[in-house]
């Protein structure tokens, strides 16, 4: 795959001309490189995220400064300031205090148990990385499923061991499709929207968890009827919940530091929620952004910073100073950053291009298809593709082309961009699909085959949800009309 990146690049720029657009086959031989150095991973996904840097000045396809100024812009800075809140909230054991408590309020029943370490898991993943997350709860799970196992024959369980860890990863990836910072393709989404769209109205925090919550929260009702069908309908012995009682103590009361976290933290969410306008059918609840002399320089990036700001500076405790200092940068995935970045310079060289004219060219004959058919089509093939994929690398090669589609379609772009986006989070049946998958799998607790079969069915019951979802919700949640080309819709 490291030779066959170049080769193919080379030769489909070579082969693909495109009189009208010359230079969108170079463009699409830059992707298709790309494309297959992400899914291979030949290289680190950073690495590859770096070539339109170099080699979009090189074909003219775009500046270097502009290929650079791709690379820093709003999304990148609501990803980092979200992310310095999510490192403070686990240097200060925020997230395990909200975990525990969480798990004490549902002791009993295997059942019930089962439901705490899934809420909990959704809970945190909507405002922390999954894969923290997971890793977070993973030890939890397995201290407690060791003080219970006495009290259990060997089938009952392992039953309960498999049923908590997939519920667990299950819980972190559907969590992360509930908020717009709760996992990055969702993000990729908002940031593409606006490359491909310049003149389209911002998606907002608001907006997206209006329609994904919903989504969010009927697949996890699904996931955990489904486990516990499966898994724990013969299983009803209580369950000892001394392990977690003594992961509580030993955290102590919430100290000065942990407090001042949570309120930095409710004050983000709010603040996220309410910056932009709430439509409730003919009534507007009007955002406090409208306090600000300029509402649209508001973003929900600025307030991220403004936030993750407060976190520099608020006392901490003893030897640390403040809630954050300065390692809190080392400890940002930068990798993740550099890869939205390529991301959005490739999205950025498919619009000025032509490549993506081109696509909506061809793409044409899909109009006979009723719109329902594609939305659902498209989710069962980008679920399907992102058990493979990296779900970012997924989002960020996909949605520029889903974009163009829907020109052609003469559709609003949203109704096929957000099933695409929601679907990347739907890898529910391998262990190298995400990491939340990895990190279960790694406790020797279950099997390949049990993800597999348990996770097929959550699959396809999430691609029947989003399409049905979106489909409804989502007029409602953006006041517009999905079945109709926006104004904004057009390609350069």
């Amino acid at each position: 795959m490291l030779v066959a990146g170049p080769t193919l690049f080379a030769l489909t720029g070579m082969l693909l001309q495109i009189p009208t657009h010359p230079l969108a086959g170079w463009c699409a031989a830059t992707a298709i490189w790309m494309v297959l150095w992400w899914i291979s991973e030949v290289v680190p996904l950073a690495t590859t995220s770096l070539l339109p840097l170099v080699l979009f000045p090189i074909l003219g396809i775009m500046s270097g400064k502009e290929t650079a100024s791709a690379y820093i812009n709003p999304v990148i800075f609501l990803f980092i300031g979200g992310f310095l809140v999510a490192i403070a909230m686990q240097r200060w054991n925020l997230h395990r205090r909200i975990a525990l408590f969480l798990l004490l309020r549902s002791a009993g029943s295997p059942q019930r148990m089962l439901l705490g370490f899934m809420s909990a898991t959704a809970l945190l993943s909507m405002w922390i990385s999954n894969t923290a997350t997971t890793m977070m709860m993973v030890p939890i799970a397995l201290a407690v499923l060791k003080s219970i196992r006495s009290d259990l024959d060997k089938r009952e369980g392992q039953m309960l061991a498999v049923a908590m860890l997939l519920g667990i990863a299950y819980a972190a990836s559907i969590g992360g499709i509930a908020t717009l910072v709760g996992t990055p393709p969702n993000l990729s989404l908002a940031r593409i929207l606006t490359i491909s769209f310049p003149d389209a109205p911002e998606l907002a925090f608001n907006q997206w968890m209006v329609l994904a919550l919903p989504i969010a929260l009927a697949l996890f009702v699904v996931a955990f009827l489904l486990l516990s069908h499966r898994y724990l309908a013969s299983t009803q012995a209580p369950i000892d919940i001394a392990a977690i009682q003594h992961e509580m103590r030993h955290l102590g009361s919430m100290r000065g530091p942990e407090v001042r976290v949570a309120v930095v933290f409710i004050l983000l969410a709010l603040l996220w929620l309410f910056r932009a306008d709430l439509h409730f059918g003919s009534h507007v609840l009007h955002g406090w952004a409208h306090l600000m002399p300029e509402p649209a320089f508001i973003n929900d990036g600025v307030v991220a910073i403004f936030m993750a700001l407060w976190l520099f500076l608020l006392p901490g405790e003893a030897e640390r100073k403040r809630l954050l200092d300065g390692s809190a940068f080392r400890d940002i995935p930068w990798d993740i950053v550099l890869l939205f970045g390529g991301g959005f310079a490739l999205a950025t060289g498919i619009r000025d291009s032509g490549l993506a004219l081109w696509i909506a060219e061809q793409s044409s004959d899909l109009a006979a298809l009723p719109p329902i058919i594609i939305v659902s089509l498209l989710c069962l093939g980008v679920t399907f593709m992102t058990e493979l994929t990296s779900n970012t690398a997924t989002a960020e090669t996909l949605l520029p082309i889903v974009a163009a589609v829907s020109v052609a379609l003469g559709i609003h772009p949203l109704l096929l961009m957000i099933p695409a986006t929601i679907s990347c989070s739907l890898a529910f049946m391998l262990p190298v699909a995400t990491p939340p998958n990895a990190i279960v799998f790694g406790s020797g607790q279950l099997r390949v085959r049990d993800m597999a079969r348990t996770g097929l069915l959550l699959n396809l019951a999430g691609v029947l949800l989003v399409t049905i979802g979106v489909v409804m919700l989502g007029p409602w949640a953006f006041d517009t009309d999905f079945w109709q080309l926006p104004s904004w819709a057009h390609l350069n």
